[in-house]
């Protein structure tokens, strides 16, 4: 039996994931140094991150109402008194030898997000994820490794402490998920839901949005949990995926040859494909959590919950199930549109304005995001406005022009924006659609390849689309395809 059978038929895996998200803000979450990503190393510091005596520490109050949003949005119960305290651990990035987390009294608990998760047979299965908790902290700094010492030959690793201060808020998931398809997913709809409500830029490969994840198995039917592995160092969500799906493999392959599994802190390696051991793992009491003495307790008033609540905006899975019910747009569609915040609003942007649904959002998901794929810019970039955009599905509608026209003048209204129509009146591009006129080019056309007819007649009828491709190129796309299509038909069977 394969070790994929084996998995899938005696071991079950569980797996939870503990996200830390950088939130937004202009400053850090207890001074006021900026949290502008790629500043010179050590130029974003100040005597509080850097743990200096007699400096206290101050609440940046847009942490606690992005931690708040948050914690809203993933249907959690916000404490109406919540504290901070010290996590005590030693670390060359980490200036005060200890972190001002939440320990006991976090800001939100016992919340849940729901993930749509396709099966090997197609089918859309929802689940939903418990979410144990959602706190709020403090980042640690950077260590850059690699250096040497020209004149020793020795190696060293510097120190940029710009990162240490930044808020971050950390989401503990319930041990509710079963494979790596599943947690991905799940980071995937988290940071769909961060970036939704402006609380966090979510980029992973700037450190915005970091996964650790929690994996055990245990034999089927069992009720209690098996020896838990962590995974870091995952900077995508395919790494997450893969991770864990390589760390079930390999607890299952030691379980079954009697190995017994090590609770231990692990690495991904992208280039081996595999993890690697880190450390042991520490438990709560290894960090001495006590009280943060220098902050007082967070008390969330009810009329200020109220107030954060009416802010949140339409979150990604309340669009998808508008875009399907109210718009028509199959579940792909609604899922490719809404990925992107910054989309989502450019799709109803042009809706708003007349643009038919369907073909609006085929144009966005197809020629347009491939444009901003090969120019590296955001829909926020392109000169071409959801109006214009309205009115170019517009024109084609009502036969002004052809697919293939507006294909072709689509780079330069993408690139310098103006209104299609008059785009095309400029440059002589509005569609042929009279009858006589298309028939007079057939003509001509048939009348200049008498042998290509004869032989469509002797019953090679691929040919048509030779004598469609040359009406094409008499009328530089300008003849209305369909009547195209149907005259010469007429004109080839005559």
């Amino acid at each position: 039996m394969t070790t994929a059978a084996i998995i899938k038929t005696k071991y079950e895996a569980i797996i939870g994931i503990e996200t830390h998200c950088q939130l937004s803000t202009q400053t850090k979450i207890f001074s006021n140094s900026s949290t502008e990503f790629g500043s010179l190393p050590n130029t974003n510091i100040d005597p509080v991150c850097m743990g200096m005596p007699g400096v206290l520490p101050v609440l940046n109050q847009k942490v606690v109402e992005y931690a708040v949003k948050a914690g809203l949005a993933l249907n959690c119960q916000i404490a109406p008194y919540s504290k901070f305290d010290r996590k005590q651990y030693f670390y060359p990035d980490l200036p005060k030898n200890y972190q001002i987390s939440q320990y006991d009294l976090p800001i939100a608990e016992h919340g849940w997000l729901e993930v749509k998760i396709v099966d090997e047979d197609g089918n859309g299965i929802r689940k939903k994820i418990g979410i144990t908790r959602l706190h709020m902290e403090e980042d640690a700094g950077k260590l850059v490794h690699g250096g040497s010492d020209r004149l020793s030959g020795s190696t060293y690793s510097m120190v940029d402490y710009n990162r240490a201060g930044v808020p971050l808020i950390e989401i503990v998931s319930e041990p509710d998920l079963r494979s790596g398809l599943e947690a991905a997913e799940y980071a995937q709809e988290l940071r769909r839901i961060v970036r939704y409500l402006g609380v966090s830029d979510g980029n992973m490969q700037e450190g915005s949005l970091r996964c650790d994840v929690n994996i055990s198995i245990r034999p089927v039917g069992q009720k209690e949990f098996g020896t838990k592995v962590e995974i870091k160092n995952m900077n995508s969500f395919s790494a997450i995926q893969r991770g864990i799906d390589y760390e079930i493999q390999r607890q299952t392959e030691a379980m079954e040859a009697g190995e017994k599994i090590i609770q231990e802190t692990r690495l991904w390696e992208e280039g081996t494909q595999c993890t690697i051991s880190m450390r042991t793992k520490e438990g709560s009491s290894d960090y001495r959590y006590f009280p943060e003495p220098d902050i007082p307790p967070i008390e969330v008033s009810t009329q200020q919950l109220d107030a954060w609540k009416a802010e949140l905006p339409e979150l990604p899975a309340q669009k998808r199930l508008r875009y399907e019910r109210d718009l028509g747009l199959s579940a792909y569609d609604t899922r490719v549109l809404t990925d992107d915040c910054n989309v989502a609003e450019y799709f109803e942007a042009t809706v708003a304005t007349g643009g038919n649904p369907k073909p609006v959002a085929n144009w966005v998901m197809g020629d347009i995001t491939a444009y901003l794929k090969n120019e590296k810019l955001m829909i926020t970039d392109i000169a071409l406005k959801p109006d214009h955009l309205a009115e170019l599905v517009t024109i084609i509608e009502d036969g002004t022009i052809s697919g293939k026209i507006a294909k072709d003048i689509l780079p330069e209204l993408l690139s310098k924006g103006g209104s299609p129509k008059q785009l095309v009146e400029k440059k002589g591009l509005i569609q042929i659609s009279d009858t006589k006129a298309i028939e007079a080019i057939i003509d001509e056309v048939l009348a200049a390849h008498p042998e290509e007819l004869e032989k469509y007649r002797g019953g090679k009828t691929k040919l048509k689309g030779f004598f469609v491709g040359q009406v094409m190129k008499k009328t530089q796309g300008r003849a209305d395809p369909k009547m195209t299509n149907q005259l010469l038909s007429r004109k080839l069977e005559g």
